[in-house]
């Protein structure tokens, strides 16, 4: 319905900060009411989030982050840790996959050496200051939403019975806190106040106080608290102890770095993407398959049957190039400029029938190489965290495996013309056992990795596994940054990104508007996730889109679901206006804990 708003897109000129929940963007307002800039900011949403959505990220994940500073050009960071020096192929003898929960598949915690190097080199404050609202928070309590009750309440039986640590912070009093409730993690606070103390111990200047937290992290008693927690065996969540490959040494020898973005024009615009260790070439790929179809230009008037039929075949194809080809660049070469290229695109547009849903990957050659076809493993049924972008919450008594967790998202923007977008994501309290000196669990970001060596994303040391992480930027022709935005939900990141930013791009000028929008997406390809499950022909929609729509859709073979109202997406935007330096803001109002803030 073109017009339809569930909020108003917040307007004005000093600051903006839009994310995945309302505290994160207090934070961030407050940092920057404080006279900090969009970095600072964004980094102390950033550990507000590990804070007060500790289901779906936490210090022990990672973050890739896109940004442009004034005068500057946009640039990444990355802030994905790499696997373990121990964690090959054999490692894992035995196993079809990595698992998804239990220390096996922790690699490098990447969020907080990030998060302090954005802040070091672009950044106007201390460490205390980025810190202090997230201590508070973890200090005093945080209200609890419902998917943490309902999370912990699933899992109580295996904090209980095999994760002491994790019990001790998310059973307080022996049961699962309820809905409204406050919850207290002090021993992450006590991490945090740790490591300003530290910090301040490297005297007065800034630089050096960051430099002196990111040594307390890698090199300290971060660290070695890692190291001895993983010394001796971990229980999974069955209960079967898992020595892990994850060594303190392994923190010690890796830190975050700056690198280009990969970019595409679309129109009067640019826009920006990481490299192929995370999925983000797929949004642009789609974007280029759209172009070639003449797919956007109408979606101003709605989201009609045809939009989505080739907005979704566009991303079957794009998906099936992301299992073929993606991978870390510093260890397989990913014919990214081929993928990207008019040539290939033009070829998948060709494949596209505007009459029939294609049910099978269609993966091609590129530059004379043959692609890759990871096996595909159909479930009897979809499974609902594929459907949803949120964890799944099964009976009493299901695994962590079961309960996947998902990703946070934060943008912000500030009167100078800064711009930062970054989805946290890792570390979720569903992942493995929390660490008790620390108070925190360690990631699973490995379960990514194929264990087939024919595969650009199998498992190899010092690797950084292909993720589903994928924050946005745009800019004008004059290369000023004009928009910044993504969402949780793994997979489909890049499918509702996708359907926003066609509306945006296209003259929908309410950011608002365009995130209420309609959402679907399509689970046709091998999912980021164990078990990798691939749903071939599925299309998922809300029942916002419209019953004609959905019976064209089904006319033309999708296998169609309609998903609950407002379940499908997370996102949140920041926009600038160069010339005017008017500001806008919009967050998601699905699953009632997104929203902006700024004046």
């Amino acid at each position: 319905m073109p017009g339809f708003t569930t909020r108003p897109q917040l307007r004005g000129d000093f600051g903006m900060v839009a994310s995945t929940h309302w505290l994160a963007s207090a934070t961030g307002m407050s940092v920057l009411e404080r006279g900090g800039n969009a970095f600072d900011a964004a980094v102390a949403a950033g550990f507000t989030l590990q804070v007060v959505e500790p289901h779906l990220n936490g210090p022990g994940g990672e973050v890739p982050v896109i940004f442009q500073a004034v005068g500057g050009s946009p640039r990444v960071l990355c802030g994905q840790g790499v696997a373990p020096a121990a964690a090959t192929v054999d490692a894992f003898a035995g196993m079809d996959l990595i698992p998804g929960d239990g220390v096996l598949a922790a690699t490098v915690p990447g969020s907080f050496d990030a998060w302090m190097l954005l802040l070091r080199d672009h950044g106007t404050m201390n460490v205390r200051d980025v810190l202090d609202h997230a201590i508070g928070l973890a200090e005093r309590g945080y209200p609890v939403l419902e998917r943490i009750g309902e999370t912990v309440a699933a899992l109580a039986p295996v904090f209980s019975r095999h994760w002491p640590g994790s019990a001790e912070v998310y059973l307080p009093g022996g049961s699962a806190p309820r809905p409204g409730t406050r919850l207290r993690n002090p021993a992450l606070a006590a991490t945090y106040r740790r490591v300003v103390t530290e910090a301040e111990r490297a005297g007065a200047d800034r630089e050096a106080q960051v430099e002196a937290a990111r040594r307390a992290w890698s090199r300290g008693f971060v660290a070695e608290a890692v190291g001895e927690f993983l010394s001796t065996p971990v229980p999974d969540g069955s209960g079967v102890p898992r020595q892990a490959l994850l060594t303190a040494q392994d923190m010690a020898d890796w830190s975050a770095a700056y690198e280009e973005p990969v970019s595409v024009a679309h129109g009067a615009h640019t826009v920006h993407k990481t490299g192929p260790w995370g999925q983000g070439p797929v949004l642009l790929q789609q974007l280029r398959i759209a172009e070639a179809l003449g797919t956007g230009h109408d979606v101003r008037e709605g989201v009609s049957a045809e939009f989505v039929h080739r907005v979704t075949e566009a991303a079957k194809l794009a998906f099936a190039d992301r299992e073929a080809w993606y991978g870390d660049p510093d260890h397989v070469d990913v014919p990214l400029k081929e993928l990207l290229g008019a040539d290939h695109t033009a070829r998948l547009a060709g494949l596209v029938d505007d009459a029939r849903a294609s049910l099978t990957p269609r993966p091609g050659p590129v530059a004379g190489r043959t692609p890759f076809e990871p096996p595909v493993h159909t479930p009897g049924a979809v499974p609902a965290d594929r459907t949803t972008g949120e964890p799944t919450v099964g009976s009493t008594g299901a695994t962590p495996a079961d309960l996947r967790g998902d990703t946070c998202h934060v943008d912000v923007v500030d009167a100078h013309g800064n711009m930062v977008s970054a989805t946290p994501s890792g570390g979720w309290l569903s992942s493995s056992p929390v660490i008790p000196a620390l108070g925190f669990p360690l990631g699973t970001r490995a379960q990514m990795f194929w264990l087939d060596p024919a595969s650009p994303n199998a498992l190899a040391p010092r690797k950084r596994p292909r993720t589903t992480l994928s924050p946005t930027l745009v800019t004008r022709q004059d290369g000023q940054a004009v928009l910044a935005i993504g969402t949780p939900g793994g997979d489909q990141q890049d499918q509702w990104t996708l359907t926003a930013l066609l509306r945006i791009l296209h003259g929908v000028d309410d950011l608002q508007e365009a995130l209420d929008t309609p959402m679907f997406h399509t689970n046709a390809f091998p999912s980021s996730f164990h078990p990798r499950e691939t749903v071939p022909g599925h299309l998922i929609v809300e029942p916002g889109v419209g019953e004609d729509v959905i019976a064209e859709l089904l006319r033309r073979g999708h296998r169609v679901e309609v998903a609950r109202p407002w379940t499908l997406g997370r996102l949140a935007a920041v926009a600038r206006d160069p010339d005017s330096g008017e500001l806008r803001a919009a967050a998601d109002a699905r699953a009632s804990q997104g929203y902006a803030a700024g004046r």
